[in-house]
């Protein structure tokens, strides 16, 4: 009898486990995939993080309003094998990111391409 209650205790933690993560990675599924922003602005900060690094942007809309938006990018592991580094975005610097925004109207996105004022491109995923 405990060998069964033991064995049934261990595979519902076990599902637990498995579904907590499940739910917790929402993906882009908050994003219009069907809609691209294209935004030029300043670099306020790079927050090269797991799950998801973030890219936090001033841009200014055409009445002289700074707007703050936040992209999210893949995690370091993968902005790695893309080509990029810690430094690749720095506080101050001008770019220009082309993204997917948020379905709900709020200044958010996802990145889809970050065009540095030299004209190079960074891809959040490799080639």
């Amino acid at each position: 009898m405990r060998v069964k209650r033991l064995t049934w205790f261990i595979l519902m933690m076990g599902l637990l486990t498995v579904s907590a993560q499940t739910f917790a990675h929402h993906g882009a599924q908050a994003y219009d995939q069907q809609t691209k922003v294209t935004l030029k602005g300043t670099v306020t900060s790079f927050e090269w993080t797991n799950p998801h690094s973030e890219i936090h942007l001033d841009v200014s809309d055409d009445k002289g309003n700074v707007v703050q938006w936040n992209f999210e990018t893949q995690p370091p592991n993968v902005l790695v094998h893309a080509g990029w580094t810690k430094d690749s975005l720095k506080t101050g610097d001008q770019v220009t990111i082309i993204g997917n925004p948020a379905k709900n109207g709020a200044p958010v996105g996802i990145v889809q391409k970050v065009i540095l004022a030299n004209g190079q491109e960074l891809m959040p995923n490799p080639r």
